[in-house]
């Protein structure tokens, strides 16, 4: 009796730490099928050390940008696309903006590489006056530009209209605080600077408390797309010259993208900051390059499904071969490129081998031409 009381006693406790499932199961009472699912990590994980090193070793922290930035997408979709369990795990960082992201990519633990942008080195030249830049950090691809907003009031007609008048440049450490700083100063036009978030930016220019807001981020925008026609709202042109001519490039906005902030048959002129998807240079030989080679490899040799949907259309405007001025590109990256090229080049001539341009009209011979130009310019398959 004593003896079917301990093994009954036995049994509850076994039952109250949770075991009850796979105890009732093995009884014949048929509960398996409500057992909650144990994580393959957690069923395989051995001593915890074993774990850890397992979790750690080709795991890549890339510093992204705020939530609702485009950079940030950027990062998560890299998770998206080429997270493979142990074999290769991307952490997507939230992080403060492109300026702070090259902080985060110099002394934050756990980032190996960092959306940013192409005229970050000089804010931290001149700004932070950080040394040895160019050979500390290197870039594996350049991605997409982001465009130059400058929202303002309609009797603001030019940038020098600003002067001495206050202006938004958004949360300190974002990309509109570094590019903003950069305009004004080489256009020699000093401004009261603020450091808003951007919803209340907006409140402070309707009220006329400010004279502009900045934004750099890639067109268009959905809150200035939205803009009611009465709002006496527009966009302030940025006249491209030799002072931008080294980190930007020229772009322009259309009706079609902000109907209510450009009149019909206008454009307006402005600069676009390509970004980069920037790498720690660290020694080739060591865990945190063997772990960043890996992500460069996986990114090119997947490079198709970043171009399709769902993904953010931004990566179709992405050249691979593109350079980006005033940066070197990581040696990994530079033998992932040289590796596609040498493929294209033997898959190229094969291709064509399979058209008998003979059979085919002039329309079909210049569309034909037409893709295989921008097959060879953006490094994809043609569409």
């Amino acid at each position: 009796m004593r003896a079917a009381i301990r093994a009954g006693l036995a049994f509850l406790a076994i039952v109250s730490v949770g075991s009850f499932t796979s105890i009732a199961f093995d009884l014949g009472f048929g509960v398996r099928a409500h057992a909650q699912v144990v994580p393959r990590a957690l069923e395989e994980g051995g001593v915890e050390n074993a774990l850890k090193i397992r979790k750690n070793n080709w795991t890549v922290g890339v510093a992204g940008g705020i939530l609702s930035g485009t950079y940030m997408t950027f990062a998560a979709e890299l998770a998206d696309v080429l997270d493979d369990g142990d074999n290769l795990r991307i952490l997507p960082i939230a992080t403060y903006g492109a300026a702070s992201n090259l902080e985060d990519l110099l002394y934050l633990r756990g980032v190996d590489v960092a959306v940013t942008q192409s005229d970050v080195f000089e804010f931290f030249q001149t700004q932070r006056k950080i040394t040895n830049l160019q050979q500390r950090i290197h870039y594996i691809i350049r991605l997409p530009i982001s465009e130059v907003h400058i929202l303002a009031k309609r009797n603001i007609r030019s940038l020098e209209d600003l002067r001495g008048k206050k202006v938004n440049f958004g949360p300190t450490g974002s990309a509109s605080s570094l590019t903003g700083s950069i305009i004004f100063q080489r256009a020699g036009i000093k401004v009261e600077q603020t450091f808003l978030d951007n919803p209340l930016a907006m409140q402070r220019l309707r009220s006329g408390e400010i004279a502009a807001l900045i934004r750099v981020i890639g067109k268009p925008i959905d809150v200035l797309s939205k803009i009611p026609p009465n709002s006496d709202l527009h966009l302030v042109p940025i006249p491209f010259n030799k002072a931008f001519s080294d980190y930007y490039a020229l772009s322009e906005f259309t009706k079609a993208e902000y109907p209510s902030l450009i009149a019909e048959g206008e454009s307006v002129t402005t600069l676009g900051v390509p970004a980069v998807l920037a790498v720690y240079n660290w020694p080739l030989k060591s865990d945190r390059a063997r772990r960043v080679q890996r992500l460069v490899e996986r990114m090119f040799a997947n490079w198709e499904k970043f171009q399709a949907p769902p993904r953010h259309p931004k990566w179709r405007e992405v050249n691979l071969a593109a350079t980006v001025p005033g940066w070197t590109r990581w040696a990994p990256a530079e033998d992932a490129l040289r590796a596609m090229r040498s493929q294209q080049q033997v898959a190229a001539p094969a291709a064509a081998s399979r058209v008998d341009l003979s059979t085919l009209s002039e329309a079909e011979r210049q569309r034909l031409m037409l893709e295989l130009q921008q097959w060879q310019r953006k490094g994809g398959t043609p569409r």
